[in-house]
């Protein structure tokens, strides 16, 4: 980490999605909300082509659901999908996940690239490409946001709630399937299983047990998110929020 490859993509990711700024942010909201389509359908893509390249390359051909698509990050490939076909609270919702769960998630995974810089060079162009589309599609959300009145927190926070219990039955479900250390998956980091390997979080594991750590990061996750949101709202949101 932090490394010459990893401050160059870095730095590559954050220009990129200020020129992509630059071009859609006087798109109508019926384009952006079809660009944001476009970019859901090429990760569900670009995911299939990493789930075959890991199946064939990188496991010897053996199952494994170490990288099943279903981390913090993963939610904002099918948000993308799925907003084109939703109207009203649930749409905004999906735009809020995007631009505060979605982005942080995504902002973190490239500053701390820990499960991302491998020796597969294939896997670690795609980790990379695929976080910073995340970004970009923060950016539509925002954007999108923006022109609408008082958005509110509350539904993304249901959404991740949901989004979350699911990681956790997919962590028990393959414990009791595959149980097999190696080839289990740890969705949102969260399994009641295996302590995680994120720094200062495993340290709390260690000491207070993986209940303790998995909800002080759940808790966090929330809080951080929250965070990221009332500042958007002050900055992006003011006239639409005022009075």
């Amino acid at each position: 980490m932090f490394g010459h490859v990893h401050i160059i993509l870095m730095v590559m990711a954050a220009v990129l999605n200020v020129v992509f700024f630059l071009l859609v942010r006087r798109r109508r909201d019926d384009v952006l909300i079809k660009i944001l389509f476009v970019l859901g359908v090429f990760m569900v893509a670009a995911e299939l082509f990493k789930q075959w390249f890991c199946f064939r390359y990188m496991f010897g051909g053996t199952i494994s659901l170490v990288y099943f698509p279903w981390q913090l990050c993963s939610i904002a490939m099918y948000l993308s999908v799925l907003v084109f076909f939703t109207k009203g609270r649930i749409r905004e919702g999906m735009l809020v996940y995007l631009c505060t769960f979605s982005l942080f998630g995504a902002v973190m995974a490239l500053i701390v690239p820990k499960n991302m810089l491998l020796d597969e060079i294939v896997f670690t162009v795609h980790s990379f490409i695929y976080h910073a589309l995340i970004i970009s599609e923060s950016v539509i959300a925002l954007i999108l946001l923006k022109r609408r009145s008082k958005p509110s927190f509350a539904p993304a926070l249901v959404m991740f709630g949901i989004t979350a219990a699911a990681a956790e039955v997919i962590n028990v479900a393959a414990k009791f399937i595959v149980n097999d250390p190696v080839r289990e998956p740890n969705m949102f980091y969260i399994s009641p299983f295996y302590p995680t390997t994120q720094t200062i979080l495993s340290d709390i594991a260690s000491r207070f047990g993986i209940l303790v750590e998995v909800c002080i990061y759940l808790v966090s996750i929330v809080l951080i998110s929250y965070l990221i949101f009332v500042i958007e709202k002050a900055v992006l949101f003011r006239k639409q929020t005022a009075g």
